[in-house]
């Protein structure tokens, strides 16, 4: 639910009644990931999306009923060939998703409200809730913050509480959503419960080094893959808020010396535009010793033939430069700075989900990867 936060937040706001049916697990090829959330007031009003359309409407209906009656439930979609008219997936996936009531006197509410608005604001908090376990245990939910400390919680089961707290917070970390399996009291003691953890945290940065044309399609395309933007050229006449006004900040500094202070994570994406040997040797000979997600040079193959010796003349290992995706971008024939700030965002993606780049059509591979993709972990088994 928190990938909704800002108009659930809104909704709380304004004192409003509603249910939210949210992704708990998938297999095969499902188009939306755990997580994933529709949420339904009692005006009928419809924010979100759980399947892109495909079980929409059955959604609903789960939703509405649990605004009437109170009850969360767990539903199971896939789908049948027998029946081609059954509700489910057309893309012959699998989802399970909870619908869980948030109305005004659900005792979960004000964790829910403090979550939502820790998320709209793009603070990081992990909300878990249970999915499948004792019933008195459905619809209660706990709140898990970055420095471990936690509020609401699953009633008198102290145990239970901090073994959730930890998982979660170990989630929260990574920034990653999935499940989790324990037992009712903590450990593995007890029933045995699953548990959907969610997390928010702040968008993750893309850096582009290099204030030029192409780096101002790339500052939209970044923005449009949900990516906090920061552009970096050490000439002020060129790096100027004017000339990227969708960037978060602009900043007037040598890329290396930038890129020494800045903060970085797994998530974080670099962009070298520069193309200038001034720049790039003592920017790469850094970005590729950072744990970053990715690191991309502009330039030709023979630019990228020359940039690779010079790295490797002031210390650059080979399994260092293996990191480095130059020319940057994928194939797509791209020639004007928006076709080749959607090949780098691309990239980027296919990078991140583990793609292959190929076009779908003729090919044998998976539309959606096996493999979990950024921000979605599962730990153990799910059992729903």
């Amino acid at each position: 639910m928190l990938d909704i936060a800002a108009d659930l937040h809104r909704w709380v706001s304004e004192g409003r009644d509603f249910a939210v049916a949210t992704v708990v697990a998938v297999s095969g090829s499902a188009p939306r990931q755990p997580g994933a959330a529709l949420a339904v007031d009692t005006g009928s009003t419809v924010i979100g999306s759980v399947s892109g359309g495909c079980v929409e409407g059955a959604v609903y209906d789960l939703c509405a009923q649990a605004l009437q009656d109170g009850q969360p439930v767990l539903e199971h979609f896939g789908y049948s060939d027998e029946d081609a008219f059954a509700v489910g997936l057309t893309c012959g996936g699998v989802i399970d998703i909870l619908v869980t009531p948030v109305r005004d006197q659900d005792a979960a509410r004000p964790v829910l409200a403090t979550a939502l608005a820790a998320a709209a604001r793009g603070g990081a908090a992990a909300l878990a809730r249970i999915v499948s376990g004792p019933a008195d245990l459905l619809g209660r939910a706990l709140l898990v913050r970055p420095d471990g400390s936690y509020e609401g919680g699953f009633g008198d089961r102290p145990e239970l509480d901090r073994t959730v707290a930890a998982e979660a917070g170990a989630l929260l970390a990574a920034g990653r959503t999935g499940t989790l399996e324990t037992g009712e009291r903590g450990a593995r003691c007890g029933t045995p419960l699953t548990v959907l953890v969610e997390s928010s945290v702040p968008p993750p940065r893309m850096i582009v080094f290099g204030a030029i044309d192409f780096a101002s399609a790339l500052v939209r395309v970044g923005k449009f893959l949900g990516h906090h933007v920061t552009v970096c050229d050490a000439r002020p006449v060129f790096a100027t808020e004017a000339r990227f006004p969708e960037a978060d900040e602009v900043v007037v500094e040598w890329p290396h010396r930038y890129l020494e202070g800045a903060e970085v994570d797994a998530r974080t994406v670099l962009c070298v535009l520069t193309h200038d040997t001034k720049f790039d040797v003592p920017l790469l000979r850094l970005a590729l010793r950072l744990p970053v997600a990715y690191v991309g040079a502009m330039g030709s193959r023979r630019t990228h033939l020359e940039r690779a010796e010079r790295l490797r003349e002031v210390g650059v290992t080979e399994r260092e430069l293996a990191r480095l995706r130059s020319p940057i971008g994928l194939d797509l024939g791209a020639r004007t700075p928006e076709e080749t700030a959607l090949s780098i965002g691309a990239e980027i993606v296919a990078a991140r989900h583990g793609g292959s780049g190929v076009p779908l059509v003729g090919a044998h591979t998976p539309i959606h990867h096996e493999g979990v993709p950024a921000g979605v972990e599962r730990v153990g088994p799910v059992v729903v």
